[in-house]
């Protein structure tokens, strides 16, 4: 009875045909069915500092469509940039390219730097724990609670937990005193790596001798002074297994060397950063890299910066705190943010539900491809709905009566 059994004709809808292009604004081109014809469009992302997250299966085009503009038009547009390349060296490529045929666009030209574990001939080296960068030992604390966390994804779901927090404890007052000690000579995470690995008897002795890290390892010492070695030994052990496999000569060449800072949207100095990753060693890179970004984010969210963009590209194959406050408050500090996630069960699954629905609904620009399940229904309720025409025929002997309906 029906010639559009589909029902395309009757959802198809006058979407936007016009560029609407500004100092900061992303804009993909797009053709759509309309009036029985193919007609070309735009997406206008007009204010990209409200964060902007692309969903869509795996092939769906997420990197192609959307990822790769970002790349090339917010560098063209003179933006700094922090990206993390999943599958390096694909958007590094790319985002390199860009720059070399738009360095005009910059005021101070920016340098690019390329973090790559594979390769530590071709990479730079930067140490994510430089102490002129941390301020007071809550830093410490943000920075080994992100590699712990990413080492242990399970722990995500189990902070506050006693054995989940005491490694977390020591690893950060560690961090502190290589901080303090000869005004940070040796503060790199290689160090702490090999001071983690002594014998405790060593450790605490040398800890316990600074004041400001007596609060800290009280735990710890109540323990070895109340002779309960097995609950210290329990304590300890954690901290260590997970750290020592870290312990790889290409990590700790690049982890110690001072190339460049990491504070990328500094108008004096602008950078565009590409740290890569590895499918196939995923956790342990990872869990470097997510360190990286838990210091740029904390750099970059200043006032009187140059405008600059965060590119995640697969975000949760890294953990780290934070993400939802950097997208809710850099706004007004001109911090692009965009994360590609294939589907919302996996955001779920590795950052826990509740910081997977508070990501989910406060990114302000939602770019989707395919999706099923739960990431559609989730969807389907943020979109527009317009009125569409129903028909409904019923035939029998006597007689045939049409009923036409609108529905939304």
């Amino acid at each position: 009875l029906m010639d559009d059994i589909f029902n395309i004709e009757n959802e198809s809808f006058m979407q936007e045909t016009r560029l609407m292009e500004n100092e900061y604004s992303v804009n993909l081109p797009t053709r759509f069915f309309y009036n029985k014809k193919w007609n070309n469009g735009w997406i206008n992302v007009v204010n990209p500092f409200r964060a902007s997250v692309v969903l869509g299966t795996p092939g769906s085009g997420k990197s192609y469509a959307v990822i790769n503009n970002y790349i090339k038009q917010q560098i063209c547009k003179g933006f700094s940039m922090y990206i993390y390349d999943y599958k390096f060296d694909d958007l590094s490529t790319i985002a390199y390219n860009t720059l070399l045929s738009n360095i005009d666009k910059y005021r101070v030209p920016p340098k690019f730097y390329v973090i790559n574990f594979d390769n530590p001939r071709g990479s730079h080296r930067c140490n994510p724990i430089n102490p002129a960068f941390m301020t007071d030992i809550s830093d410490a604390y943000e920075s080994a609670y992100t590699i712990m966390l990413n080492l242990n994804r399970t722990w995500i779901h189990k902070q506050g937990d006693f054995f989940v927090e005491s490694p977390i404890i020591l690893l950060a007052a560690i961090i502190w005193y290589l901080k303090i000690y000869q005004d940070g000579k040796y503060c790199t995470f290689p160090h702490a790596i090999e001071f983690l690995n002594r014998k405790y008897a060593d450790i605490f002795p040398i800890l316990t001798s600074y004041p400001q890290l007596e609060n800290y390892l009280s735990p710890f010492m109540d323990a070895w002074k109340g002779g309960a070695q097995d609950q210290l030994q329990g304590q300890i052990a954690s901290a260590k297994i997970s750290m020592a496999r870290l312990a790889s000569p290409q990590l700790y060449y690049v982890l110690s060397g001072n190339d460049f800072t990491l504070d990328i949207n500094n108008p004096k100095e602008p950078k565009i950063v590409c740290t890569g990753n590895n499918p196939q060693k995923q956790q342990i890179y990872g869990a470097v890299l997510s360190l990286y970004i838990s210091r740029v984010i904390k750099l970059v969210n200043k006032k009187n910066q140059q405008k600059c963009s965060l590119i995640f590209d697969e975000f949760p194959t890294i953990y780290f705190n934070g993400i939802d406050g950097l997208i809710a408050t850099a706004r007004a500090n001109k911090v692009a943010t965009t994360l590609a996630v294939q589907d919302y069960s996996q955001l779920k699954k590795d950052y826990g539900k509740e910081q997977a629905e508070v990501i989910m609904n406060i990114v302000g620009n939602v770019i989707s491809g395919q999706v099923v399940g739960d990431t559609a229904k989730l969807l389907s309720e943020r979109f527009g709905k317009i009125v569409q025409e129903r028909e409904s025929i019923s035939i029998n002997t006597s007689e045939t009566s049409i009923s036409r309906s609108t529905q939304l």
